[in-house]
């Protein structure tokens, strides 16, 4: 292939023009692959009609639409560089990513006409695009792209610091694609799925977007994620694979009822560790469940954790998808024995190509062609891989290392509790203490948490402390915001038991 991922449509167009690529739930516009490509070509004359050429950036601030994946591909057909911007960031965030990514035009929905405009008085005036409206008739010709030229650049999350551009190059997406389409009970043709988590977050874009329309499936497309509406979506569209984050499916579990899916023959969990109640809910309605691991840097499927062993290997994430390599290693970067703690690295044809414009951060990602994920975890002997936590996570507390995963999982079996964050503060006589952040869903009292806790973990992994919130921080994708929890209690003291 030298057209990248724009050349998934454009053979698809030729090989099944009447198949149905997309359908957006907000216009009710239901696009064959003909439409498609006609639609892609159009984006691209209308892009290339401002000069954007190979290599420039193209910034995507918008909800979730068919037309949001229209420009993306509407870039790669001319070599351009997609750059997805989370519209849940402020002006000043907003603006980091322009400048930093070196943006060439933002195409932006009118949702969003506010925060482009504050947005671009920080970064600088650039041509804008209005992102829905209707494609011309504009036809180009496609611009040769080779495997390794970058296809997007998507900035992660942001959960520690300033958010850092992962390039992902056009062979990332192909052999993401094919980990997924090889996959547990893999991928097709006749798949559909909705794309509900936002697409500027690479597990909606990699886990449910461009597999799917590699594939040949089907890709439902909704603005937002109501669980009620959710549901009745699946059931209507009759969506045979889903990918949720543990959020999303957490809330599905909330519902009064779910309707019969008999479509629904696989359900993808991922973006974080995935509560074992959720998973538990979800098998013992006969549900395929199954939990991956993935990083942006990754594209981003990484470890998966098949049906078969979702409940006999519970808590684990799995062994590397087809096309990956991993290890778990010391500080060192040798390899630990089995049952040791050691860093998550990966390698294989899905890892990125570097942070863009960061030459030092990259080097310090890559080594030796490896990945270095900063997640710690343990294998077993049968190479399942069970994830302990982020390095940076970890609590040492009196000299003990505890990690916050292995007590969130032990609270959320507690059933006054609806969601948990376990984060270290600092202690003058630990070091630091073990506190628990706790959603309640209904009367709960602090001090039963922590002997609830000291009952079925060692003492020094119990919270020493637990406060009740309303909610926990998360990012757009549903990624915990540990740090700022880290900040808000740091000098709080409230439910301490020592």
């Amino acid at each position: 292939m030298d057209g990248g991922i724009a050349d998934w449509i454009a053979r698809r167009a030729q090989r099944q023009p009447g198949a149905v690529a997309l359908v957006d739930v907000a216009t009710g516009a239901r696009l064959t692959y003909a439409d498609l490509d006609r639609r892609v070509g159009a984006r691209a004359a209308a892009l290339a009609a401002l000069g954007i050429e190979a290599g420039a950036r193209v910034a995507l601030l918008g909800e979730n639409s068919a037309a949001y994946l229209e420009w993306l591909f509407g870039a790669a057909r001319l070599g351009a560089i997609a750059v997805p911007i989370n519209h849940r960031l402020s002006p000043g965030e907003v603006a980091h990513v322009l400048t930093d990514s070196g943006a060439a035009v933002l195409v932006r929905s009118t949702a969003f006409t506010g925060l482009a405009g504050d947005a671009l008085a920080v970064a600088g005036a650039l041509p804008v695009v209005e992102l829905g409206e209707e494609p011309g008739d504009g036809v180009v010709e496609a611009r040769p792209v080779a495997g390794d030229d970058p296809c997007v650049i998507m900035y992660t999350s942001g959960t520690t610091g300033v958010p850092k551009g992962a390039v992902l190059t056009h062979d990332n997406m192909l052999w993401n694609a094919i980990n997924m389409a090889v996959a547990g009970p893999g991928i097709g043709g006749t798949d559909i799925t909705v794309a509900a988590a936002p697409l500027f977050h690479i597990g909606a874009l990699g886990l449910s977007a461009l597999p799917l329309l590699y594939a040949g499936g089907t890709v439902v497309v909704v603005p937002s994620f109501d669980p009620a509406a959710f549901v009745d979506l699946l059931a209507r569209e009759g969506v045979t694979t889903q990918f949720l984050v543990p959020a999303m499916w957490a809330a599905l579990t909330r519902l009064p009822s779910l309707p019969p899916l008999p479509a629904l023959r696989w359900a993808i969990s991922g973006g974080a560790p995935c509560p074992v109640t959720v998973i538990e809910h979800f098998t013992e309605r006969g549900w395929t469940f199954t939990e991956g691991f993935g990083m942006t840097e990754l594209s981003p499927a990484a470890l998966f954790l098949d049906a078969d062993d979702v409940l006999t290997h519970a808590g684990s994430v799995g062994r590397p998808f087809m096309h990956v390599d991993a290890r778990l290693v010391s500080e060192t970067g040798d390899e630990v024995e089995v049952g040791e703690v050691g860093e998550l690295v990966l390698r294989g044809p899905t890892v990125f190509a570097g942070y863009w414009n960061r030459p030092e951060a990259t080097a310090e990602a890559l080594r030796e062609g490896w990945f270095r994920s900063g997640d710690l975890g343990v294998r077993d002997a049968e190479g399942f891989v069970t994830l302990v936590d982020r390095k940076k996570d970890m609590i040492i507390t009196g000299g003990e290392n505890v990690y916050p995963i292995e007590v969130e999982q032990v609270l959320h079996r507690h059933p006054g509790i609806a969601d948990v964050a376990v984060v270290g503060v600092g202690d003058p006589q630990w070091g630091e203490t073990v506190l628990a952040v706790v959603v309640a869903s209904g009367e709960i009292d602090p001090a039963e948490v922590i002997a609830y806790a000291r009952e079925r973990i060692a003492h020094f992994k119990a919270p020493r402390r637990v406060e009740v919130v309303d909610e926990l921080p998360r990012n757009a994708t549903g990624k915990l915001l540990k740090r700022v929890l880290r900040e808000q209690f740091a000098g709080q003291a409230s439910a301490v038991a020592r």
